[in-house]
């Protein structure tokens, strides 16, 4: 057979990923901040695209839950048209975040401590008088002090050596928001040209400033400088100390044996330990959570159903600015001009539905999950039933990696709290008698239940399984074992020494 090149031709079937769909798969994924980042990027790179800032009410509409209806949604156009010859569709719309000002370790030290002096004064070098008109009343008002002022205030009256108070600045500047010290005090020492002796010495000193704690490098130092402060550290607390490995683990007798007391004097110690701050710095440094922004909001109508809706608060519109396309468009000349126009365009409408699509699939996953766990809304958390991807996927007629990209990252409100949609999928618990399965997270609700309203009689494992049984539930020890683990709740044994020590 000769070998030689020819065409043939074959047709062939595949699946293909386009650029635009592979978009629209990561955008189902995006948490709320993810897709802000993503939405500005885009907006910055294409100019075809604007941020509507009028509040709107949502497009899709608002769906109605029976104990024995299906949610019915009413499916809203891709683009809408608003005023301008202007696009719209939903996205998702951050936070603005506050950020705290640092202070720099260089012109702590090239001011020679200056700062540390606490001079009058702005930092940027002008000065205010009470006379000055450009001082308000409210920014005579008193302001929560912060960990680094108050660690200040206190080196500028304990410490009278300029040189010192520099180490002392620059240690404060290693602390981390706790109030451990961070860093290595060698690296200090050879940037400030000076004997590690001196930083250890100014070290031992800081220590001793309030809050009791702070300056510490590890779990240990920081409950010995608290209890050294109340002269409570004694060779027996020390050992303590010492074996914190043996406390976690609730090796009570090791603990007895090593510090060599009995049960009355280990359950006082046990309880200054527990009074101590394993944190002190953060009484003073309030940072504010971010809070989380529900993406799916949901109400009980005034005849008992649920009410599902979109969070418009977190979803404001993305147009398309088709005047200002329209107006490019007619003034562009060269081929290259053009071809970057309709790209834009074609992209920034693609966005569009993307983001329309991407909240109306939200809003009928929401909807449906909110259907099938009725009785957790209405009754609490015993009442959740077992849930997988595919039963919703099912309800609704899309696959399962849909819902599951759609219930990552996405919150819902609820008259119960706020809760992950991830949070309604359990794994199922058969049932003693024959009956409906029970969900796994309401027989863990319930395990702790038992086990928070126990009395003089501690529950084992075995136990346990007996009580769920005869309530219908079919469990192994093992499984209990590893619910109660996971809670982390100590064993029968654990609980028993511990209760017998009074603690």
């Amino acid at each position: 057979m000769a070998i030689s090149p020819r065409l043939d031709i074959r047709q062939t079937q595949s699946l293909v990923m386009t650029p635009q769909l592979q978009q629209a798969i990561k955008l189902l994924q995006f948490s709320s901040f993810e897709l802000t980042a993503f939405i500005d990027q885009e907006m910055e790179r294409n100019p075809l695209l604007e941020r509507e800032d009028v509040d709107r009410p949502l497009e899709a509409t608002e769906p109605r839950l029976d104990a024995a209806d299906k949610p019915v949604l009413d499916s809203a156009p891709p683009e809408t048209p608003l005023l301008d010859g202007m696009t719209a569709a939903s996205a998702s719309e951050g936070l603005d975040v506050d950020y705290d000002n640092t202070f720099n370790n260089d012109s702590a030290a090239d001011s020679d401590g200056a700062e540390a002096f606490g001079q009058w004064g702005s930092r940027n070098g002008g000065s205010h008088g009470f006379d000055d008109p450009d001082t308000g009343l409210e920014q005579t008002l008193a302001g929560e002090i912060s960990l680094r002022d108050h660690l200040v205030a206190q080196l500028n009256v304990d410490v009278a050596d300029p040189a010192e108070r520099i180490i002392g600045l620059h240690l404060i500047e290693m602390l981390d928001e706790a109030g451990y010290l961070v860093g290595d005090l060698d690296e200090l020492a050879e940037k400030l040209g000076c004997p590690p002796g001196r930083i250890e010495k100014v070290l031992k000193r800081v220590q001793g400033f309030d809050p009791a704690g702070v300056f510490a490098r590890t779990l240990r130092e920081c409950l010995g400088l608290q209890l050294a402060e109340r002269d409570r550290l004694d060779p027996a607390m020390q050992a303590l100390l010492d074996n914190l490995d043996l406390l976690a683990r609730r090796d009570l007798a090791g603990l007895m044996r090593v510090c060599g007391v009995d049960a009355e004097d280990m359950a006082e110690m046990i309880g200054e330990i527990k009074a101590l701050d394993p944190k002190p710095a953060l009484r003073f440094d309030h940072i504010v959570a971010q809070p989380i922004i529900p993406d799916v909001l949901m109400r009980r109508a005034q005849d008992g159903s649920w009410l599902v809706e979109l969070n418009s608060d977190a979803l404001p519109r993305v147009l398309v600015n088709t005047r200002y396309y329209a107006k490019v468009a007619g003034a562009a000349k060269s081929k290259d001009d053009k071809t970057y126009i309709s790209e834009h365009y074609q992209s920034a409408n693609w966005l569009v539905k993307s983001l329309h699509q991407r909240a109306t699939t939200i809003l009928k996953v929401a909807t449906e999950l909110v259907r099938q766990q009725d009785a957790f809304f209405r009754l609490g958390v015993q009442h959740l039933r077992p849930l997988v991807l595919r039963d919703i996927a099912t309800a609704i007629s899309m696959h399962e990696s849909t819902v599951s990209r759609v219930t990552s990252n996405k919150y819902i409100a609820t008259p119960r709290g706020i809760y992950e949609l991830k949070y309604f999928f359990t794994q199922s618990i058969n049932s003693a008698d024959g009956g409906d399965a029970h969900s796994a997270e309401a027989v863990r609700h319930r395990i702790k239940a038992m086990i928070e309203a126990e009395g003089r009689d501690i529950l084992s494992d075995d136990q346990i399984v007996v009580a769920l049984k005869a309530d219908g539930i079919d469990i192994a020890r093992r499984t209990v074992a590893k619910y109660r683990e996971a809670m982390g709740i100590a064993s029968s044994v654990q609980r028993r020494r511990e209760k017998a020590l009074g603690l």
